[in-house]
């Protein structure tokens, strides 16, 4: 059996959407990307909502936005996808990372506190080519909404206004998901959501900022559209701006999408339990962990962690000839070849991050799957953990 690692749920409504504005002489920054932003207001509460291209350009307007620049250090984690580290890079900002809650992957706020405190024992071993500062300016605090599951986020705010800091909330994976009732996304005074074709929804590609700050907002839709502020005219541009515009075919294809969230969701929800039925009784698999705080999960990726002893590259190398395909989840990103060339970062800087990243294994999962599809491939885990021992 041949199964997609995941896969977009579109039907027809969507395909009508695409068609109708294929069909209008308008392509560009009309009335569906008002509606899409509107959606999303009403969906999540913000006052306002900006579509972008992608949710790293929607993080990066956000680090634009919230004063960060060279030299400014944020405090974040390295078990996330790059995009959350390299927006602060874009702007020669340095990600001061902490390690992760080893059940959820998100952000120790343990750890988050102390740093906020004591900045200078996490910095980078060196910050060549950026300069350290004499007095290090902390300026944020960038959470990770890791697998569609919400940061520990009272916490977090709670150290920010202690500490005068700026909270961009990254929830590219969590749209749809509530922490103690509240919408990912709201949690801090920025949120950024992605619609990569993975994703719970999808525009093919792109994402939408939430804030409920006015000045924020019309900045970035100033920079979202090269600059162009409100009453500039054509080719007129009063700052140096980005085109980070989201396209009239994917915020009408992602308008339907959203209102098809609660459906896209729980048939997500349903595909997680035919894994967690079918594997939760192996003692060599550690499933996906659901806080308390967490009242609704919206789950992005299915990520299964072999315990030790267990090899897990050997394990997904057999799967995958089995047609099987899997990825690991995640790879640290203090280990990635360029941020150990600029931070001069180890192995064992993170042993929470690189013990999650060693032992994770996203198997594959969409909406769409069958309850057939599922059953293959836990049939082939159990075969070829059997095969390890």
């Amino acid at each position: 059996m041949k199964i997609p690692m995941s896969s977009p749920d579109i039907t027809d409504a969507e395909r009508r959407a695409v068609q109708d504005v294929i069909n209008t002489p308008i392509l560009s920054m009309g009335g569906r990307i008002k509606e899409f932003e509107q959606a999303f207001c009403t969906l999540t509460g913000a006052k306002y909502a900006i579509g972008v291209s992608s949710g790293t350009a929607g993080l990066h307007l956000c680090v634009r936005a919230a004063g960060i620049g060279a030299g400014d250090y944020v405090i974040t984690t390295p078990f996330s996808f790059v995009a959350s580290a390299n927006v602060l890079l874009f702007e020669n900002a340095v990600p001061v990372f902490v390690d992760v809650d080893p059940k959820t992957g998100n952000i120790d706020p343990v750890l988050a506190a102390d740093a906020a405190r004591n900045i200078k024992k996490y910095l980078p071993r060196t910050l060549t080519p950026y300069a350290l500062r004499n007095t290090p300016h902390l300026k944020a605090i960038l959470p990770v909404d890791v697998f569609g599951q919400p940061a520990d986020m009272d916490t977090v705010n709670a150290i920010a206004r202690e500490h005068g800091l700026r909270v961009i909330e990254d929830s590219c994976e969590a749209i749809g998901a509530t922490y103690k009732g509240r919408p990912a996304g709201t949690l801090g005074e920025f949120g950024v959501f992605a619609f990569y074709p993975n994703k719970q929804i999808t525009t093919g590609e792109g994402g939408m900022i939430v804030t409920d700050d006015e000045q924020a907002a019309q900045l970035m839709l100033a920079l979202r559209n090269q600059g162009r502020a409100p009453g500039d005219t054509w080719l007129s541009h009063t700052h140096l701006g980005y085109n980070y515009r989201l396209d009239e075919m994917s915020a009408a294809l992602g308008t339907v999408q959203l209102g098809r969230l609660d459906e896209l969701l729980a048939k997500r929800e349903t595909v997680a339990g035919w894994y967690s039925q079918r594997l939760g009784n192996l003692p060599e698999l550690e499933l996906p962990f659901v806080e308390s705080n967490t009242t609704r999960m919206s789950l992005f990726v299915y990520v299964i962690r072999v315990k030790k002893g267990l090899d897990r590259d050997a394990l997904a190398k057999r799967l995958e000839a089995c047609g099987v395909p899997v990825r690991p989840y995640f790879l640290p990103i203090h280990l990635q070849p360029y941020m150990v060339e600029r931070f001069g970062y180890r192995a064992g800087d993170f042993p929470i991050t690189e013990d999650l990243g060693r032992r994770g294994l996203a198997v594959p999962f969409s909406g769409v799957m069958t309850e057939e599809q599922v059953e293959y491939v836990c049939d082939a885990i159990k075969q070829e953990i059997v095969n390890q021992k």
